[in-house]
């Protein structure tokens, strides 16, 4: 069962006013014996009661993007996936207290959302013994927009994971074909179930730049890559909250002086340097990541992540229009 004549089906039998499909562009099971009570206290202020997540009544997430939303499937793509930095801290060492395979200090946006919704943190796809009851995290650090064959048709290699958008799809496919019996029991099911996309397309174009593209090259893929995702991204959405962040850094609590510098990182102006990054040996960790919005030069902090889940589902409320 594909995932498009899924939606399509649901849509052509009016269910489109129940499922709420709703984009963003913004190591173990997760329920490793953290309790949501033990959760609920970071959730972003504001997000519980009436005005926030819960009232939508969700009873699954499905996640589908990069590295701002992977909880653990690179981690678990054979070897290669299990030697990456995101593996090993200090990466997870905040919040977790170990590795977890999300690219920050602690948890993502997704995990905020998951809570605010009153839902378990999502386990990643690649974790088969975990619980899915309430959602899949299909997204996977490092992946592209563009498949793999699309990308070498461009020559340009996708040197990480072959995990694009269109696989992450085929997964949730092979997912539902799991657990639905037929159609209509997909639809009931999904009725109450919220997707989100994103963020995901950036690394089409890193890839490109590293690979010694030029501007006028990777201007040519916009087309493409935004097509790729058109049906389920805003493409400005996230640079909107980044935005937002950075602008209002001071007052949410962030050092000024170190806003733009990372906490995991050295060299430079903003203690970043490609070729000494977070997991190089001796690279220093800063004393209080809660004041740093950035957390390895590429990745932000849990609680930058933390703010921008507030801004986000503040914004995506009105437009949810839950109706229970």
């Amino acid at each position: 069962m594909r995932v498009n004549s899924l939606l399509k089906y649901i849509l052509y039998k009016n269910y489109v006013h129940a499922l709420k499909v709703f984009s963003l562009f913004s190591s173990g099971d997760q329920s490793f014996a953290l309790s949501h009570a033990r959760l609920a206290k970071f959730i972003p202020p504001g997000l519980l009661g009436r005005n926030g997540l819960r009232r939508c009544k969700f009873d699954k997430i499905f996640q589908f993007g990069d590295s701002i939303s992977d909880t653990g499937n690179l981690i678990r793509e054979g070897t290669g996936g299990a030697r990456t930095a995101f593996a090993r801290p200090p990466y997870g060492e905040t919040f977790f207290k170990n590795a977890t395979g999300r690219c920050s200090n602690g948890m993502l946006m997704i995990d905020y959302n998951a809570l605010a919704a009153g839902l378990p943190l999502l386990n990643p796809y690649e974790n088969a013994a975990a619980n899915f009851r309430h959602g899949v995290n299909f997204a996977v650090a490092s992946s592209t927009a563009l498949s793999f064959q699309a990308l070498a048709a461009k020559d340009i290699v996708s040197p990480v994971t072959n995990s694009s958008l269109d696989v992450q799809l085929d997964w949730m496919s092979r997912h539902l074909s799991s657990i639905c019996h037929s159609n209509k029991d997909c639809a009931k099911k999904l009725k109450h179930s919220l997707f989100m996309v994103g963020e995901i397309g950036g690394n089409d174009y890193n890839y490109a730049f590293l690979q010694g593209k030029g501007i006028e090259e990777v201007k040519k893929m916009v087309p493409e890559v935004v097509s790729a995702i058109r049906n389920a991204v805003k493409s400005k959405f996230l640079s909107q909250v980044t935005t937002w962040l950075y602008s209002h850094a001071q007052y949410l609590g962030f050092d000024l002086a170190n806003k733009q510098k990372a906490c995991c990182g050295t060299g430079g102006d903003y203690d970043f340097s490609i070729m000494n990054m977070c997991w190089g040996p001796e690279v220093p960790v800063c004393a209080d990541p809660s004041r740093h919005i950035s957390w390895d030069g590429i990745h932000l902090m849990h609680e930058a992540y933390r703010r921008m889940a507030a801004w986000l589902i503040h914004s995506i409320i009105p437009g949810l229009k839950c109706l229970y």
